[in-house]
């Protein structure tokens, strides 16, 4: 469905997630109508002003003291998007490379900008053709993106490369459109900013509710094959704390109805994962927040404020840096407790049931080896705990001395829910065979479940290669969490 604008705030994290998953955009005409005539005031202010504009008079970085000709700076807006592309794979995913021109798109369509209504309608374009550079996904070290940001935009000027290796020239000529030539203030407009980092807050926060609706399903199944007591997933038990009490009420539903098999106290791993999940959720919901607010504050350097071009720290993601890195430690938590949780399936002495859950123990290793598969994943995945958004060094001989290094903690949640899902997979496997070897119906809420984890990955009888089926449960978890379908809390 098409995402209409009629005004910036229209561009929320909704209608960026749409526009990332392939959704076109229509602009309001009134809308940029207001755009060029907010242009005609920058381009006045430009011109009788005689102060140095960083970027438009001037150079850039250490070199902000350096005055531009007239002659130079018809070149210079052009040139920004070129010099400073000096990065390389591994690239952005298409979906990205989406969001974050959505992200731009809104900041153009902002006053401080004073972006041209041509400008606005280019990108536009580009998204509603198609239009996906090859961009950097690592590899930047400047305080704020002007590295990646320069490969995602000159390809206006028809120069770099696309994702799909082809040339930013021959991919404007197959959709029918000229170079674009931007004007006063735009080149450096267009690499100002935070759009990836902001990308990643949207995107990275949606993957993790996702990924924490597996890992309650994951839970529930594993509490349920164990016959674990349910009296503490009573939702009064959290207290004040309203998230906890919905991951408990969660919990509950899911595993309402099955057998207790009269332990005192399961181990503790099955007993805490409402607390990990409930933790997890609030951090997203925090990474999403501050990408929010980051969508509605002016991040461009120089910002256009009453009549005034204005240097500003917009480019400072520390907001969306430091809390990417704190899901991705909320996602090593609940990997420990998912790979704990599998063990203890495993093991006869908490479960009741066969030795590593083949019912021939012995001549068959069960699945044993699919817990030592998930202990790998977790190993890599608590390497990715330490911050990458800290590390601040000089560059750009002393100008530029801080930087928040948010897109390599967007890249290092990324793949820190790889590693989890992986994990979650594996749980899920292990917790539907012991369901399986149970004999009994389980929890009502999980029989639908059930099946559908059986048909994806047959129980074992005796040893089979589980990695391709791994693989291929790992990819459909991926594609959405809807190919389990638990029924919805009431």
């Amino acid at each position: 469905m098409t995402v209409v604008v009629t005004a910036p705030a229209d561009l929320d994290p909704v209608a960026i997630e749409r526009i990332a998953e392939g959704a076109p955009v229509r602009l309001d005409e009134d809308l940029l109508d207001a755009v060029a005539a907010q242009r005609l005031i920058v381009l006045t202010a430009l011109t009788s002003s005689e102060r140095p504009v960083y970027g438009v008079n001037t150079g850039m970085g250490r070199l902000a003291g350096t005055t531009l000709t007239a002659a130079q700076q018809a070149e210079h807006q052009a040139r920004l998007l070129v010099g400073r592309a000096v990065g390389g794979p591994p690239w952005l995913p298409a979906e990205d490379v989406r969001a974050l021109f959505a992200v731009r798109l809104r900041g153009l369509l902002t006053p401080e900008t004073g972006a041209s209504a041509d400008a606005v309608r280019f990108l536009a374009d580009r998204l509603n053709d198609g239009f996906v550079p090859a961009v950097p996904a690592t590899g930047s070290g400047a305080a704020g993106e002007i590295i990646p940001l320069s490969h995602a935009f000159q390809t206006f000027l028809g120069l770099g490369t696309m994702l799909d290796g082809s040339t930013a020239a021959d991919a404007l000529a197959a959709r029918g459109a000229e170079p674009y030539r931007p004007g006063p203030k735009e080149g450096a407009t267009f690499i100002q900013g935070t759009p990836i980092a902001t990308a990643h807050g949207i995107l990275r926060s949606r993957d993790t509710r996702q990924a924490l609706e597996l890992q309650t399903l994951a839970a529930a199944l594993t509490i349920d094959a164990l016959g674990a007591p349910r009296g503490l997933y009573r939702p009064d038990l959290a207290g004040p704390d309203t998230v906890l009490a919905s991951v408990l009420q969660r919990v509950a539903e899911l595993t309402a109805g099955g057998t207790e098999r009269g332990l005192v106290q399961a181990p503790v791993s099955v007993r805490v994962g409402p607390q990990a999940l409930a933790h997890a959720h609030r951090v997203a919901d925090e990474l999403n927040d501050a990408a929010e607010r980051r969508l509605a504050t002016p991040t461009d350097s120089p910002a256009f404020l009453d009549d005034e071009f204005i240097s500003t720290g917009g480019f400072h993601a520390v907001d969306l840096g430091l809390r990417l890195d704190a899901v991705t430690a909320a996602l090593v938590h609940l990997g420990e407790i998912g790979v704990q949780r599998t063990h203890r399936l495993l093991d006869e002495r908490f479960s009741g049931l066969p030795a590593q859950l083949t019912p021939e123990p012995g001549p068959h290793a069960g699945l044993a080896p699919l817990h030592k598969r998930a202990v790998g994943e977790l190993h890599a995945l608590r390497r990715l705990a330490a911050p990458a958004a800290l590390g601040a060094l000089d560059t750009s001989s002393g100008q530029e001395d801080v930087q928040v290094f948010a897109l390599q903690a967007g890249e290092q949640l990324r793949a820190a829910l790889g590693h989890l899902l992986v994990i979650t997979a594996s749980e899920l496997i292990t917790a539907h065979q012991a369901h399986v070897l149970r004999g009994g119906p389980g929890a009502p809420a999980l029989r639908d479940v059930h099946r559908r984890l059986g048909e994806l990955v047959p129980p074992l009888g005796e040893d089979r290669s589980l990695g391709p089926e791994l693989t291929a449960l790992v990819a459909a978890l991926r594609s959405g969490s809807s190919v389990l379908s638990a029924p919805p809390s009431a």
